[in-house]
């Protein structure tokens, strides 16, 4: 049975799933104001794709091949609805305040606003980590002939056009299918952001520290600001520094703190694959 729609918005929405059996009810019947919601899947081997039929979504699916392909093409070759739309992880949700925001903030924007960025709320331990989040804010409302994805981990969304910010929240529960999960996937993660940094020394890519601080574009600025703590020593502890002392994810209890050790043990893991990519290449260079 597909879910109820007391309350209709004129947004798009677009959700991408690989075996999301567990999150994607949820995520569902958080957007069951809009009637065209997509789920764009890689090939499920659990019940994703059942689930998604079932609660009324339109379902496509296509071969995973990367991040960014993956977004890129479900962005241009879905039969959007909707001029707006809206793009969600299963493990996400949307109050329902935040949706009549994007509907008034799309009904209003004018034709050169392309992309709205929206505050993700990340929660662990039954905690919303206000402090210790890191990145708070993520474009996710866009105009789909407007936008596409670069960067293979950790995607940055391009925008041809002008980007606005608003305070209306999604959440997102990043370890809703357990630690080992979220350990297994930052495995990945760390293993692609290493060959990231290795490829990228190799290319001889500019960087500019002055873009790192006072770039214009919101995510060129990230970008550069990426790459130069690619550069600095210690970066783990340094990583964790920031998070205590800065952001002062302690503030936000025992899910703050352990979620700090978490982010630093990932950023060593970049590390040491980085050195090891590193040290390979050198090996094979003296063959």
């Amino acid at each position: 049975m597909s879910l109820g729609r007391e309350i209709s918005y004129p947004i798009s929405v677009l959700i991408l799933t690989k075996n999301e059996e567990l999150d994607l009810p949820g995520c569902l019947e958080s957007v069951s104001w809009s009637d065209d919601v997509h789920v764009f899947d890689s090939f499920s081997t659990d019940r994703t794709v059942e689930i998604a039929a079932a609660l009324g979504a339109q379902v496509a699916q296509n071969k995973f091949e990367g991040y960014s392909l993956q977004r890129n093409k479900a962005l241009s070759s879905l039969p959007w609805k909707y001029p707006w739309l809206l793009i969600l992880d299963a493990d996400e949700r949307v109050p329902a305040a935040s949706a009549e925001a994007m509907a008034r903030f799309a009904a209003e924007a004018q034709t050169e606003i392309c992309a709205c960025r929206l505050r993700r709320r990340d929660f662990f331990l039954g905690t919303w980590l206000a402090h210790a989040q890191i990145s708070p804010y993520y474009i996710r409302l866009v105009r789909p002939g407007k936008v596409h994805y670069e960067r293979e981990i950790n995607e940055v969304l391009k925008v041809d056009g002008k980007i606005r910010e608003m305070d209306a929240p999604f959440d997102h529960f990043p370890f809703s299918k357990g630690i080992k999960h979220w350990v297994d996937k930052h495995n990945l993660y760390s293993s692609m952001e290493a060959e990231h940094i290795v490829r990228t020394r190799r290319e001889n890519t500019d960087f500019s520290l002055n873009s790192a601080f006072f770039a214009p574009d919101f995510n060129r600025r990230r970008g550069h600001q990426k790459e130069l703590f690619y550069r600095l020593p210690g970066r783990p502890f340094l990583k964790w520094l920031y998070m205590m002392l800065v952001r002062r994810a302690f503030l936000d209890g025992r899910a703050g703190l352990t979620y700090a050790y978490l982010q630093a043990i990932y950023e060593y893991m970049i590390v040491i694959k980085t050195r090891e990519l590193e040290l390979h290449i050198s090996e094979y260079r003296t063959l």
